[in-house]
């Protein structure tokens, strides 16, 4: 019933329903410890205090039944007790005038037999008067009875109960008031971030921060949001970047294709065909544009992937790296590819990590001189990759795992400037590392560490 509720009104019930139980709780208690006081208090003056101080302490019990009850005055007669005596076999007798008798119990004839010790029950009169009874054996061999009516009591115990029935209705509505005040005080920060959710929500306006000043939960989760917004900035800028970045580099290609395509079609609208030699060049730079293109849009995609799309489980990263150096030697068919890898398994998707090792040993041959070596060594989780080609200059370094960044000595060279970005981003999936540095004698060398193990063992994710 409550979800339908605001938070701050389910707080107020909340409150109200545990004060409730608490006040409710204290009042069946003292109403019981009241009830046992004053039974406690009927029981002593029906048995009286120890050597016979009560109204049975000095009471001849044959001889109760031959004289009224003592108290000249009418007026005090209810006072006093209603004494009766019960014979072994269930019989009684009363004080003469009395109007109205004990009703007999099992108990009161099993303490007349002295089976059993001095008692205290809830019983009744003939008239229906409840009363409370004390029984004990006398030595003449019968029991017998003091008891006193009950209404004393109960009409004390039901006064007692309306004042509490009073008192807790006002402890549970003065809780209720101050639960909505409590709430309302505690959740003016819930109150503030919610209205700084609906601005960003409304106006999608993601440097918008809030307050996170304290050390409470409500700080706590001011700072989680304001980190989640500074995250979501930023994947927003890197995704217009993103954009921008593919515009500008679409855009060369694709000029380059319509003018020679234009070429192509005013050479046959004009009735002047091109030369056979032009026309085959026209044809060759055009396929290599579409190549291009072709290469672009799948490091693209390729780039954009989510990460939650890839598989994740145990690779045997030696394997890969020898599937990598085998599709990379067909691009360099001038250039010595030397691999020395030792056994070493990580968790990882394959596809990505065989595809970040193609793009590396592809930007080496692309680097390396003809005739020249490139050298990759595994072992123990660290992979390198070694060209002799001329090297990156080391203010260019920080840039290299750029997107569509190229240094100015690369720029007329073939390919798209994402193939190192998308290299680092499937090392780090794969909680690695990876950097490039300039390699004694000259060259490039690309050092990457996977975390793993030398044998294969079953990974389990976290």
């Amino acid at each position: 019933m409550t979800r339908h509720l605001s938070l701050r009104a389910r707080l107020a019930v909340l409150t109200s329903f545990a004060v409730a139980v608490a006040v409710a709780a204290c009042a069946v208690g003292c109403w019981f410890v009241v009830r046992g006081r004053l039974i406690d208090q009927l029981d002593q003056s029906l048995s009286g205090p120890p050597r016979g101080g009560g109204p049975l302490g000095g009471a001849n019990a044959l001889g109760i039944c031959d004289k009224p009850p003592q108290g000249g005055d009418d007026r005090f007669r209810a006072f006093l007790p209603t004494l009766q005596v019960v014979g072994r076999d269930g019989t009684t007798c009363s004080p003469p005038g009395t109007s109205a008798t004990l009703k007999v119990t099992r108990s009161d004839v099993l303490v007349a037999r002295g089976l059993k010790g001095p008692t205290y029950r809830d019983g009744t009169l003939t008239d229906g008067t409840p009363m409370r009874v004390f029984t004990r054996p006398d030595p003449a061999g019968v029991a017998v009875s003091a008891a006193k009516p009950l209404s004393p009591v109960t009409d004390s115990l039901n006064g007692l109960a309306l004042l509490l029935v009073a008192v807790s209705a006002v402890g549970v509505l003065g809780a209720a008031v101050a639960g909505l005040l409590i709430a309302r005080a505690g959740l003016k920060p819930v109150d503030r971030l919610t209205d700084a959710v609906e601005h960003i929500a409304r106006t999608e306006d993601l440097d918008t921060t809030i307050p996170e000043g304290g050390k409470d939960e409500i700080a706590r989760l001011s700072r989680s949001f304001n980190s989640m917004t500074r995250a979501l900035a930023g994947s927003r800028e890197r995704q217009q970047q993103l954009i921008v970045d593919a515009g500008h580099e679409l855009r060369t290609p694709l000029t380059s294709l319509r003018t020679n395509v234009d070429l192509m079609l005013r050479s046959e609208t004009t009735g002047r065909p091109l030369p056979p030699g032009d026309k085959a060049r026209l044809l060759v730079n055009v396929k290599a544009q579409l190549v291009e293109l072709s290469s672009l849009v799948g490091d693209l995609l390729d780039l954009s992937r989510a990460e939650a799309a890839s598989s994740s489980g145990e690779v045997a990263l030696h394997e890969v790296v020898d599937n990598a150096v085998r599709r990379a030697r067909p691009r360099g068919p001038s250039i010595r590819i030397e691999a020395e890898v030792s056994p070493w398994y990580v968790r990882g998707d394959a596809a990505s990590l065989e595809r970040a090792f193609v793009n590396l040993l592809d930007n080496a041959v692309k680097f390396s001189p003809p005739g020249g070596t490139v050298t990759v060594h595994l072992k123990e989780g660290e992979l390198t990759v070694r060209d002799e080609g001329p090297g990156i200059p080391a203010e260019d370094l920080p840039y290299v795992f750029d997107r569509f960044w190229r240094s100015p000595s690369a720029r007329g060279l073939p390919g798209s400037g994402l193939g190192l970005a998308i290299a680092a981003r499937a090392v780090r999936e794969a909680n690695g590392e990876i950097r490039l540095e300039a390699a004694e004698g000259g060259g490039t060398s690309a050092w990457l560490r996977l975390p793993g193990t030398p044998a294969p063992v079953f990974l389990i994710g976290g």
